[in-house]
């Protein structure tokens, strides 16, 4: 079982349903949850609280959420984040964008929730190690 202690899930979605929904889900599994609706507000998000999962929406104002993830990536102190990339536009995750970004995982949404569930604890597990093995 995966100790879920300290461990905080940063939300970047627009829209107040799934926002609802994804924080409901995370929470649910004991991991506190960090909410930002826009993609500034979730790259400035990761950057002050570096969660240990990254949950990012493919269409967000302001940024969208690959352009936030390709920044992640690109930078030193926030690559190690999982980030799993959600969409409802039609895009697979073996898209030429999507593996670009350099995100972790990709769901189309609407997801399936037990499918949801387990790779938020496969990169949660992954996230755990990469920290354990820093120190």
């Amino acid at each position: 079982m995966l100790e879920t202690e300290g461990k905080c899930v940063l939300i970047v979605e627009d829209n107040p349903l799934n926002m609802k929904l994804f924080g409901a889900m995370v929470a649910a599994q004991g991991f506190g949850v960090l909410q930002a609706t826009n993609g500034p507000r979730g790259l400035s998000m990761a950057h002050q609280h570096r969660p240990d999962l990254i949950i990012m929406d493919v269409n967000l104002p302001g940024m969208s959420g690959l352009e936030v993830t390709q920044a992640l990536k690109a930078d030193e102190e926030t690559r190690d984040i999982p980030i799993i990339v959600t969409t409802a536009y039609g895009l697979r995750g073996d898209d030429p964008a999507i593996r670009a970004s350099g995100c972790d995982g990709f769901m189309a949404k609407p997801i399936a929730i037990s499918e949801f569930l387990d790779v938020v604890e496969c990169l949660m597990m992954r996230s755990l190690h990469r920290r354990l093995t820093a120190l």
